[in-house]
């Protein structure tokens, strides 16, 4: 069964469970060569199966927004890890005043469009989409 645990952006356990990923040239090409990022204005959801992570989002908390800028999930169980990952994020956020959005990569804009976000402005690799 998939756990999905909810830490601050610069805690230690943070590090020590998605360094190795952030670290992993396949985890950089699925983030289209990006980097992962952090901070104290981050709050990261990481889905963990059997002791090992499966996929994890980080958000932003804005001043004025939070924002999905980046996330990852394993290959094998991609779909449910995402879709777990994000109905996570949106349970979370519902009590939230400030406005969701999303850059999306084009493949996942489905679910997102499901979850109830609309596209703001698209690229050839990205879309950007806010929580309707």
């Amino acid at each position: 069964m998939m756990q999905i645990l909810k830490l601050q952006g610069t805690d230690r356990q943070l590090y020590r469970l998605v360094g190795p990923l952030v670290m992993n040239p396949k985890a950089l090409q699925y983030n289209n060569g990006y980097p992962f990022k952090t901070g104290e204005h981050y709050v990261w959801y990481i889905a963990i199966e059997k002791q090992k992570v499966m996929g994890f989002i980080p958000l932003e908390m804005r001043k004025n927004e939070h924002i999905i800028n980046n996330y990852y999930a394993e290959a094998e169980t991609h779909d449910y890890i995402l879709d777990t990952l994000l109905n996570t994020v949106l349970t979370d956020e519902e009590e939230s005043t400030q406005p969701l959005s999303a850059v999306v990569q084009t493949p996942h804009q489905d679910l997102f469009v499901q979850k109830g976000f609309e596209i703001t402005k698209s690229w050839k690799l990205y879309i950007k989409m806010q929580k309707a």
